[in-house]
């Protein structure tokens, strides 16, 4: 469902995008924030890192819910007890001496564009509070991270949407198919503007682009107003805006004004509503990426990006009954095998490897940013119904696209993949490093609700994992057997229990 904003809901009076991209030097950047300025911190990164800035036009975020087992995904443990790394075998990917689990034969064949890393950690085994640390790249210091608050801090999505919003459809920062739930059914924190004020929150799309009946309602006109009705309707509520200026903040009515016009625009142009008919897409494609919730959301993640969106979040979808399971998305605190072998491991890896060539062979993956991640992994050890825990430590993550260097693994988790050993990376990396690719310096600053200058990312970008071509020109071929993972399963078959 689209996002129809409350103009002084929450902190947004007072305090315009102007006045964020005034604190910290952004107005030297521009709203397009194209020109590659480097802050005075990133004067000492090698010149094709440096090139790297900016590199991404917009970003896919994929993120898997639940918090997926790195055993049983990037990183095998062939060499630990059969009770910790569990029945799946390493399979070789395209990069000799590269193994992915055996659940993942698609995946090992573009292992070459993919950077993944291994050392991925938030010490934090709570689903909200590490979620909102990958989303966010802050740890969490409000008073319930089950809740939404004004005072949290912005998510990724929402700050790339304040300064570097898209020119070309009238929103920036798209989340679908469904906002981020947890068990029994709460809303938690990091999927917000926070203290950006509601300007900045996603536009939601909740929808099912799997379903025959898909459609996004809020791009239809009521059957009563005519598209000539609705321009003399908008002409109407812009005398109103001039009238109400004098009587209001200006702040109050720009933002109103700006959200109006947002809201018209979504109405009335071709561009953003096309990009939500899948039914423009060869039904082989369609095939390809998977049918069901989750593929076809990442095909539409697809065809929101080539529109013009900036950054989009696909969110990991629930199943019917499964708010009082013990096995919800990646969750598997039961039946984890099963689980990832019949419904969650299919999913992810023909959709993944549908995106990424997709991608390419529309010439779109040179300037997109992918990035595969969850908020945790999972337990190295099985608990008592066959399920892997939660488990901060360490888990895997992956990146493809703009400015990264395919083809290497980053970082390495001990023996039982319980710890990381080397190369580990925190949340604020990882988001400094996407802030970098799409050309916002992560020493930027914008301003919080007490008119504060914060800088936007407390971290630094992990530059060791871009360049302009793959870590290695080394290939061989794959091993992993496709067969064994078909391209398509019923996603929403689910045992209750």
């Amino acid at each position: 469902m689209l996002s129809i904003i409350d103009p002084n809901d929450r902190n947004s009076s007072g305090i315009n995008r102007r006045d964020w991209l005034r604190i910290g030097g952004l107005n030297a950047l521009g709203l397009s924030l194209a020109s590659p300025l480097l802050a005075e911190g990133e004067s000492s990164i090698t010149v094709e890192q440096a090139a790297t800035f900016g590199r991404a036009k917009n970003v896919i975020y994929l993120y898997l819910g639940g918090g997926p087992p790195q055993h049983e995904t990037f990183d095998p443990k062939p060499d630990a007890p059969v009770d910790l790394r569990g029945p799946f075998k390493p399979i070789q990917t395209n990069i000799p001496g590269t193994q992915f689990c055996e659940l993942l034969p698609r995946t090992s064949r573009i292992a070459d564009k993919l950077a993944v890393m291994r050392g991925l950690s938030t010490d934090d085994n709570t689903h909200s509070t590490s979620a909102y640390w990958m989303l966010t790249g802050f740890k969490y210091q409000g008073p319930n991270a089950r809740e939404l608050h004004p005072s949290d801090w912005p998510n990724l999505g929402s700050v790339v949407k304040l300064l570097k919003p898209s020119d070309t459809v009238p929103f920036s920062f798209a989340w679908l198919p469904e906002p981020m739930v947890a068990n029994p059914g709460v809303l938690v924190s990091g999927q917000s503007g926070g203290f950006l004020g509601s300007q900045a929150d996603p536009d939601r799309f909740t929808c099912n682009p799997h379903s025959p009946e898909f459609a996004i309602k809020e791009f239809s006109l009521p059957g009563d107003i005519s598209p000539l009705r609705l321009n003399k309707r908008a002409g109407l509520l812009s005398q109103l805006n001039d009238h109400f200026a004098t009587v209001e903040s200006k702040a109050n009515v720009e933002n109103f004004s700006r959200l109006r016009q947002e809201a018209y625009s979504v109405l009335t142009t071709g561009r953003a509503r096309e990009a939500f008919d899948l039914d423009k897409e060869p039904e082989a494609l369609r095939d390809r990426y998977g049918r069901g919730k989750w593929g076809q959301s990442v095909l539409l993640a697809r065809r929101l990006i080539e529109s013009g969106v900036r950054f989009v979040h696909v969110q990991w979808p629930r199943e019917p009954g499964d708010l009082s399971s013990n096995r919800p998305m990646w969750d598997t605190h039961a039946d984890n095998n099963n689980r990832v072998k019949d419904v969650l491991c299919p999913q992810f890896d023909v959709s993944f490897t549908a995106l990424i060539e997709d991608l390419e062979d529309r010439g779109l993956l040179d300037e997109t940013l992918v990035v595969a991640v969850g908020e945790f992994g999972r337990t190295p050890s099985f608990n008592a119904a066959g399920g892997r825990d939660h488990w901060g430590p360490v888990f895997s993550g992956a990146l493809a696209g703009a400015g990264i260097s395919g083809g290497q693994v980053y970082g390495e988790s001990d023996k039982n993949g319980a710890y990381p050993l080397s190369g580990k990376v925190l949340p604020q990396e990882l988001c400094a490093t996407i802030f970098h690719l799409l050309g916002i310096s992560h020493e930027a600053t914008m301003l919080d609700r007490f008119n504060r200058p914060l800088r936007i990312c407390d971290g630094e970008p992990l530059y060791h994992l871009l360049g302009s071509k793959p870590a290695t020109e080394a290939r061989q071929e794959a091993t992993g057997v496709v067969t064994e993972i078909p391209d398509f399963r019923p996603i929403y078959e689910m045992k209750t229990g």
